[in-house]
C-alpha cells in the first residue's frame, strides 16, 4: 500500500482539485469587468443569468466533468474529446476555436487590468488614455507568457490567488456593500431608472422589470455576450493529468468553478446594480465608479477604493494567465498528432509549449498595437468580442454533439463521473446545452439593442467574416498537413510519450 502511495504522489501530479476548481473559476469569471454590462440589465439580469446557468453552465460543466474523467489519462482537452467523437479533424477544429478566441479575447480582458490600475493611481485620465492602455496589454501579457514558460506550478499559484485576491475578495467587499447601501435607505439604482428595456409602467409608477423587453430579435442577443462571461469551464481539462486523483477531483474542480462563478456573477452585478444609477454605467470603468459611490456615500472614504482597484487589476491578469496555456496546451497536443507544422511542437526543459506561446504573443502584440494609433477603440474591440463569442460557440456545439456520440459509441469508457440519467440523461443535459448555444450562435450574429455597436452593418459584417475565416483556417491546415510533421523530433529528444491520439 505504502509503495503505490508513493509512486501515486511522485511525477508532475501535483494539482489539487481546490487549485483546478480555482484556476477554472479564474477562466470563467477572468474578473469583474462582466458585471456592468450585466448590471445594465437591472433586475432583468436574473432572466439572462438564469438561461446562461441553467441551459449553459450546469449542462456545460456535467458534460465536462464527464468527457474529462472518461480521459483522465489523455491531455488535449475538446481536442481528445471531440477527435474520440468524430475523429481528429474536428477535434483540431474544435481546439483551434478555443485557442483563437483566447488570442483575440486577451487585449478586451487585459485593458480592464489597465483601467484598475488607473484607478489605484486615482488617475481616471489615464484609465482612458489609449497609449497607456495599449502599452500595458503588451507589458502584462509578455510578463504573464514568461511565467507561464516556467511551467503550471507557477502559473497555477498565480492564477488561483488572483482570483482569490482580486477577484472574489472584491466580489465580496461589492456585496457587503450592497447589503450596507440597502440597509442605509439609499435609492435603489432599479428603482430610480426609467428606460423601457429594464422597467414596466404601471398606474404612472415605473417599477423593474423582470423579464426582458422584447420588442425585436435583438433584444435577445445579449445572450451571446452573457453566455461569453460563462464560458471556459472546459479550458482548464488540459490539465487534468497534473492532477493527484483525476477520475476522482476533476468533477469536484468542475462542482467548485460553476458554483463560485453563478454566485460571484450573479451578487456582483444586483451590487452594481443597485448601487450605480442607470445612466451612471460604463461597462469598463462601473465597478470602480460603485466603488467610489458607495464609500464616499457611506463612509467618505476613498482610499478602499485604490487598494480594491489593485486587487482587482492583479485578478483580471491572473484571469488572463488562467487562459494563457490551457487552451495553447492543448494545440500542443494536435501538433504532436501531426496536425501542426515542426516549429509548433517546441517545448522548453519545462515541456512547456514555447513556440505556441511565442506566436500568441505575437498576435495579442498586433491587436494590443491598435490602442496605439486608434483613440477610441471600444467599438472595434466590443466588435471584435462579439466575433469571439460565435466561435467558442461553435466549439460547445462540438463538444456537446461529441458527449451524446460517445455515450453511444464508446460505452466502455471508464467514466468515474457520469451525467445522471444514462443515455437519456446525457441526451437531456447535452441536448438542452446544445440547443441553448445553437439559439444564442444564431442570435449572435444580430446587433444587440442593449450594447454599443456602432454601424449595424459593419457588426454583421465583421461577425460573419470573422466566424468564416477563423472556422475554415483550422480546416484548410489540416487539410494541409505534410506525413513528416508527425514524425518530427523536438530539440530536448523525442516527443514524450503519450497514449494515441484521436483516430482520424
Amino acid at each position: 500500500m505504502a509503495s503505490r502511495r508513493s509512486r501515486r504522489d511522485t511525477g508532475p501530479a501535483r494539482l489539487s482539485a481546490t487549485t483546478l476548481g480555482l484556476v477554472t473559476a479564474a477562466s470563467v469569471v477572468t474578473s469583474l469587468r462582466g458585471l456592468p454590462a450585466m448590471a445594465q440589465e437591472e433586475l432583468t439580469m436574473f432572466f439572462y443569468i438564469g438561461f446562461a446557468t441553467v441551459l449553459f453552465l450546469v449542462p456545460a460543466g456535467l458534460v465536462s466533468a464527464e468527457l474529462g474523467g472518461a480521459f483522465a489519462n489523455r491531455t488535449g482537452g475538446v481536442y481528445t474529446w471531440v477527435g474520440e467523437a468524430y475523429g481528429a479533424r474536428f477535434g483540431f477544429l474544435a481546439i483551434w476555436l478555443q485557442w483563437i478566441q483566447n488570442v483575440v479575447w486577451f487585449p478586451t480582458g487585459l485593458s480592464f487590468a489597465a483601467a484598475a490600475l488607473a484607478y489605484t493611481f486615482d488617475d481616471k485620465g489615464l484609465a482612458n488614455n489609449n497609449v497607456w492602455t495599449g502599452l500595458f496589454c503588451v507589458a502584462a501579457y509578455w510578463a504573464a507568457t514568461l511565467v507561464a514558460l516556467t511551467g503550471t506550478g507557477l502559473l497555477a499559484k498565480v492564477a488561483k490567488y488572483g482570483f482569490a485576491l482580486g477577484t472574489a475578495l472584491p466580489g465580496l467587499v461589492l456585496v457587503a456593500l450592497f447589503v450596507w447601501w440597502w440597509a442605509s435607505g439609499q435609492t435603489l439604482g432599479w428603482d430610480a431608472a426609467t428606460d423601457p428595456a429594464v422597467t414596466l409602467k404601471e398606474d404612472n409608477h415605473a417599477h423593474p422589470r423582470w423579464a426582458p423587453y422584447l420588442v425585436e430579435l435583438g433584444s435577445l442577443s445579449f445572450l451571446g455576450t452573457i453566455l461569453l462571461n460563462f464560458a471556459g469551464v472546459e479550458s482548464q481539462a488540459v490539465h487534468i493529468k497534473e492532477m493527484r486523483n483525476p477520475s476522482r477531483d476533476y468533477p469536484i474542480a468542475i462542482l467548485i468553478a460553476a458554483a463560485l462563478s453563478f454566485l460571484i456573477f450573479t451578487l456582483g452585478a444586483l451590487s452594481v446594480s443597485a448601487i450605480l444609477p442607470y445612466n451612471e454605467m460604463n461597462l469598463q470603468s462601473g465597478v470602480f465608479t460603485t466603488l467610489e459611490r458607495a464609500f464616499s456615500t457611506l463612509a467618505d472614504v476613498q482610499w478602499p477604493v485604490y487598494v480594491l482597484s489593485l486587487l482587482i487589476g492583479y485578478g483580471a491578469i491572473g484571469g488572463a494567465l488562467a487562459w494563457l496555456a490551457g487552451p495553447s496546451k492543448g494545440l500542443l497536443a494536435t501538433a504532436h498528432d501531426g496536425a501542426l507544422p515542426p516549429f509548433m511542437q517546441k517545448t522548453n526543459r519545462h515541456g512547456v509549449q514555447r513556440n505556441i506561446l511565442l506566436l500568441q504573443g505575437l498576435i495579442v502584440t498586433v491587436i494590443s498595437s491598435l490602442y496605439l494609433f486608434i483613440e477610441d477603440v471600444s467599438t472595434v474591440f466590443f466588435l471584435i468580442s462579439s466575433m469571439t463569442i460565435t466561435l467558442y460557440i461553435i466549439m460547445y456545439l462540438l463538444m456537446y454533439a461529441s458527449a451524446i456520440r460517445l455515450r453511444r459509441t464508446r460505452p466502455e469508457l471508464p467514466r468515474s463521473f457520469r451525467v445522471p440519467g444514462g443515455r437519456t440523461g446525457m441526451l437531456l443535459f447535452a441536448g438542452v446545452g446544445f440547443l441553448a448555444v445553437a439559439f444564442a450562435f444564431i442570435v449572435s450574429f444580430i446587433p444587440p439593442t442593449q450594447l454599443p455597436v456602432g454601424n449595424p452593418l459593419t457588426y454583421v459584417l465583421l461577425v460573419v467574416s470573422g466566424t468564416v475565416v477563423f472556422t475554415t483556417l483550422p480546416l484548410l491546415i489540416y487539410a494541409r498537413r505534410k506525413p513528416f510533421w508527425r514524425r518530427e523530433r523536438s530539440e530536448h529528444g523525442s516527443l514524450p510519450p503519450r497514449p494515441p491520439g484521436p483516430t482520424s
